[in-house]
């Protein structure tokens, strides 16, 4: 008995060892990137204006940044990103990124969702209000801006949700509680939503020590060094490193849900 679901003419290209890679597929589609003026995030955006999609670059305030990036976008690859400013955490923002999608005219191919706080406090200096507020950064924006965004697509022809959190969501990091388990219940929640949507893939990218973003400060401060010195890894995280791994999973035709990717060199699983 032949499954109803089996392809004879897909079956004999690859016998005759016959592929496909497609390029540039994400060319004339919208993608969000929110935070995408961010250290990290800049990197996303400069990749995927490069390869001609259209991208609607979310940032919290840092309006001169913002504008730097897009003239930066627009000199090297010729393309224009729509930029839309505010907290992810205010409805009216999010509701905002709706509408630069829909002026965008194009069909909704991914979110990429970069924002977040680094939360440095000291665990013996740990208050509720500063809690709350790493808690309100690092997972709740981030859930509310990829229900508002996600559901429509869910709804439609699906696409990619891919939210950003870091190595020390995976693996414990002493002094890090304020920020990583924020940040642990993000990948919680992507691998919740990657069972309850079943056209919106959903996914993880988890940086590690990186010479920009929210890693910056304590890798310039030589606190990570013995990392390197030791051979533990053998370099610092760069922007494309990342920017790769979340474009990996905003492929259209991508087989992957419900997983985290830690782009971290090695550092997790050696130190």
């Amino acid at each position: 008995m032949t499954s109803s679901h089996w392809d004879d003419q897909l079956a004999a290209r690859y016998r005759e060892f016959r592929y496909e890679f497609a390029e540039r597929t994400l060319a004339g589609k919208s993608v969000v990137v929110a935070g995408g003026a961010g250290g990290l995030g800049a990197a996303l955006v400069a990749l995927l204006a490069r390869e001609g999609a259209h991208v609607v670059c979310g940032y919290r305030s840092n309006h001169e940044r913002a504008k730097s990036l897009a003239a930066a976008v627009k000199q090297q690859f010729g393309a224009e990103i729509q930029l839309v400013a505010g907290d992810i955490l205010d409805a009216p923002v999010r509701q905002r990124y709706a509408e630069a999608v829909a002026a965008a005219g194009t069909p909704l191919a991914g979110v990429a969702i970069f924002p977040g706080d680094p939360a440095r406090v000291k665990w013996e200096e740990l208050t509720r209000e500063a809690m709350e507020a790493s808690l309100a950064a690092n997972y709740t924006g981030p859930v509310l801006l990829a229900r508002d965004l996600c559901e429509p697509m869910e709804k439609s022809d699906g696409g990619a949700l891919v939210l950003l959190s870091t190595m020390q969501a995976v693996t414990p990091f002493e002094g890090s509680v304020n920020y990583a388990a924020p940040k642990a219940a993000l990948v919680q929640a992507a691998r919740i939503l990657a069972r309850q949507w079943r056209r919106v893939r959903v996914n993880v990218v988890a940086p590690g020590a990186t010479v920009v973003g929210m890693a910056e400060a304590s890798v310039s401060s030589g606190k990570y060094d013995a990392f390197v010195d030791k051979g533990t890894i053998a370099r610092f995280g760069r922007p494309e490193d990342v920017a790769r791994a979340v474009r990996f999973f905003l492929e259209p035709d991508n087989y992957v849900t419900g997983q985290v990717l830690v782009v971290d060199g090695g550092l997790t699983s050696r130190r």
